[in-house]
This record gives structure tokens, C-alpha cells and sequence, in this order.
């Protein structure tokens, strides 16, 4: 037997029994720690952030935060989890980040929570929501001065999960399809127009914004395909699809580039379970949370759905959880191999097991989302 071959074997061995052993009561566990680190850390949901300048804690990295907490409310409810949420939208008064003339995605995203929490809301209706619908309006009929076109806003894909599932849950909240048929043009903007078309259909992955489109490349001559923002890309396709039809045009549209970056991620995928800030480049080779955290909640989602092979991505799935717990999540709930705020590989550098982003909220909130879909799936 050569050498090779038992290194082989002897992986196996480590990951196969750590698979088979986790259920998803475990999954469940870990998640639970992860949040509640984090809302012990920050216990007053209503303090504003403090990172080189005050923010309110409206900005959209908390917003994705809870994002993943309300996922988590769905699948474990607990009215802690409510009352931390409402006391932030409340404090916020159910309006975007920098009021209703916002046309910043990054001022959006607070908006998909407080639809979400409308339900929980006894004696609420859409009316609780007006800030948020006044803010879409506005944007729609206002073109970006820098690019002229009404629906050139989302210049970086990030804006993409930040904005589109809110003009999704707007569409299905008031039933007017303005809202859905807006969204889709802004994303058709970002996907095909935007420098000659920000999404890479032959390698089934996005750049970043104009600044990384060829002839940008990495040091080693690989495009630049940024993790994190292919994980924003990702997730939104998913939120987007579960708030609308099956049948319907947007939904077939958007199930066919949701497949295609699932078959181009999976090919990216590290041995140990991670995916690398490049996605296929050596340029900054290591574990990063935030991007294999988003992987996860896509891939998990689309094997429910059975749009993935069980037994072509499941393992992946199982490998990313596997490495997130064992090399990311510490024994109290923090977070480690987490790339902090930027725009590119480079940004945040170097992770490590116990450096601390710059922000908190948005990694932990990537992490609840891809937890919670792979309990779904364990399950």
C-alpha cells in the first residue's frame, strides 16, 4: 500500500465517523452557542456600532445578522430571539438606514428583517412597513446619477442580497408585481450589463464590480472571484426563490444561475471543507468562514428542494459543516477564519482562528443562515 493511499485512508477515517455522528440536534447545539455569544456580547441591540466611527446599528452588517436570526427563529422559536429583533426594529422605527431617499442597498437590508417580523406583530399590518415601501418607490423612479440608468444602482454584488429579496418580500406582501419586475431589471443590470456583465456564465461565477472584470487578474493569472461576495450572489438567489413561484419565469431564471454557481462552487471547494477568500485562485489560500458559511446554506437549500444530487453535494455539505465546526466556532460561540469587511480577497488579512473582524455581526449572521439550512437538511 503506498504512502499515498493510507494518508487517504487515514482522512477518511478522521471525517467520515465526525459525518455520521452528527445529527441534528448537534447542529441545533453549535448554532445555539454561535448566537448566543453574540447576543451576549451585544446584549442592547440599540447601541450603534463603533469601528474607526460611530454607525447606527441599522447598517447592514448587523442587518444580515438577523437575517440569520430570524432563520433561526424558524427552525427554534424562542421569544428572546423576538424580543431582541423588535427592540431593534422598533429603536430604528421600521425605517431603512438614512431614511426613506436611500437608494444604498447597504440601507436597505435592515428592510427584509422587519417583513419578516411583521407576523410576529400583534395588531401590526402593512402599514408598519410604509418606510420601507416609500424607500423602493422612490428608487424606482430615480436613476443613478452616476450611470443614468434607472436601474444601474447595484454596481457591486454584494447590493444584490442586501436589496433583491427586499423588493421580492414587497412584491408578495402589497401583491403588486412592480416590485418583483423592478428587482429582476436591477439584477439583469448587475448580471449583463454592468462592465460587460458582472456574472461569468462560462465559469459560473461573479466578479466582484467593474474594478475586477479582465484584464484584472489575480498574482497567479486566475480571474478574481471574490468568496464572499459569490456567497451573497448565492444566498440571495435562494431568498429570492422562496418568495416566489415555482412556476413563474423570474423563478426559472433564477434557478438556472443558482445551478450554475453550485456546480462552479463545488468544484472550488478546499480538501478540509472551506472555500478560500479566491475562489480559484492561490492567492490567499486559507480557511474563511463567511463564504463557506453562505456555500453551505445554498447547497443545503438546493438538495431540498432537489435541484442538487444528494450524493454529488451532500458530502460537500457535510465536509463544510464538519470543518466549520472543528476549525471556526470556539468553545464559547466566537468565530474564527472570519475575513472582515472589504471588497476582495485581500481585505481583512491575515485570518486566523482567534483574530476578530473588524465586524461581528454579518459573519455570525452568514453562519446562522447556513446552519440552520443544513439542520433542515439533517433533518
Amino acid at each position: 500500500m503506498t504512502k499515498r493511499i493510507k494518508a487517504l485512508l487515514f482522512v477518511a477515517m478522521l471525517v467520515l465517523p465526525l459525518s455520521a455522528q452528527t445529527t441534528a440536534e448537534e447542529v441545533l447545539n453549535v448554532t445555539s452557542r454561535v448566537n448566543n455569544y453574540f447576543m451576549e456580547r451585544y446584549e442592547d441591540p440599540t447601541v450603534p456600532t463603533n469601528w474607526k466611527k460611530i454607525r447606527p446599528s441599522s447598517l447592514w452588517t448587523r442587518a444580515v445578522y438577523y437575517e440569520g436570526l430570524m432563520a433561526l427563529q424558524r427552525i427554534d422559536p424562542q421569544q428572546r430571539y423576538l424580543d431582541y429583533a423588535i427592540t431593534w426594529a422598533d429603536f430604528h422605527q421600521w425605517t431603512p438606514r438614512n431614511g426613506v431617499n436611500t437608494c444604498d442597498a447597504d440601507d436597505q437590508c435592515c428592510g427584509q428583517t422587519y417583513v419578516e417580523l411583521l407576523p410576529y406583530m400583534e395588531g401590526a399590518d402593512k402599514e408598519q412597513l410604509k418606510h420601507v415601501r416609500q424607500n423602493l418607490d422612490h428608487q424606482m423612479q430615480t436613476p443613478n446619477p452616476k450611470n443614468q440608468s434607472l436601474y444601474g444602482w447595484w454596481t457591486w454584488i454584494d447590493a444584490i442580497q442586501m436589496a433583491m429579496p427586499l423588493y421580492m418580500q414587497m412584491a408578495q406582501l402589497t401583491g403588486d408585481g412592480k416590485y418583483r419586475d423592478h428587482g429582476m431589471k436591477m439584477y439583469r443590470w448587475s448580471r449583463n450589463t454592468l462592465a460587460g456583465g458582472l456574472f461569468n456564465t462560462k465559469e459560473g461565477l461573479w466578479w466582484r464590480d467593474a474594478d475586477y472584470v479582465p484584464p484584472y487578474k489575480e498574482p497567479d493569472g486566475q480571474n478574481c472571484y471574490w468568496s464572499r461576495g459569490n456567497g451573497w450572489v448565492y444566498a440571495a438567489l435562494v431568498r429570492c426563490m422562496n418568495l416566489l413561484p415555482k412556476k413563474s419565469k423570474e423563478y426559472k431564471e433564477l434557478k438556472q444561475d443558482f445551478l450554475l454557481m453550485s456546480e462552479a462552487l463545488l468544484k472550488c471547494q478546499r480538501k478540509d471543507g472551506f472555500w478560500n477568500p479566491s475562489l480559484t485562485s492561490t492567492n490567499y489560500e486559507m480557511k474563511e468562514t463567511s463564504g463557506t458559511a453562505l456555500f453551505l446554506y445554498g447547497m443545503a437549500w438546493g438538495i431540498r428542494q432537489g435541484y442538487l444530487k444528494a450524493d454529488t453535494y451532500r458530502p460537500a455539505c457535510d465536509h463544510a459543516w464538519t470543518a466549520m465546526v472543528s476549525d471556526a466556532v470556539h468553545p464559547d460561540g466566537f468565530l474564527g477564519w472570519m475575513q472582515g469587511t472589504g471588497k476582495d480577497p485581500a481585505a481583512g488579512q491575515p485570518l486566523s482562528y482567534t483574530r476578530i473582524p473588524d465586524f461581528e455581526d454579518y459573519g455570525t449572521g452568514c453562519f446562522l443562515l447556513g446552519a440552520t439550512e443544513y439542520y433542515k437538511l439533517m433533518k
